[in-house]
């Protein structure tokens, strides 16, 4: 099942990944802090990714409970980028993304550890 997340539902994902479950309260007041949303524009964000089935709404206290995990996400988003802006090729992705950074070795060596175990 793919879920279609805007940058802004995203932002409110997020949080429970890196946080877990919470209060749509507590997800509020870590968004006023990190990006000044007011609570009714948090509040209207988490009712959308509830209505996309990738929160679901617990009581008591509008308990918040990912439905979908970030790697689903992650695959989703690369996937859509490689079909729209790279014409399905992934290895033109990693060219592109391999041409405008310099790589310390140790990322050069984790991006080979990478491509072995795809073999």
């Amino acid at each position: 099942m793919e879920i279609k997340l805007f940058d802004s539902e995203l932002k409110v994902m997020d949080v429970l990944w890196k946080e877990g479950d919470m209060t749509a309260k507590k997800i509020s007041d870590i968004l006023r802090e990190q990006v000044g949303w007011n609570i009714n524009t948090t509040y209207t964000l988490i009712k959308r990714c509830i209505a996309k089935g990738a929160i679901e709404r617990r009581e008591p206290n509008f308990m918040c409970h990912a439905l979908i995990a970030k790697e689903q996400v992650q695959e989703q988003e690369t996937a859509e980028l490689i079909n729209k802006v790279f014409d399905g090729s992934a290895d033109l992705l990693f060219a592109s993304l391999l041409s405008r950074k310099s790589l310390s070795q140790e990322e050069i060596e984790r991006l080979k550890q990478i491509v072995n175990d795809l073999k």
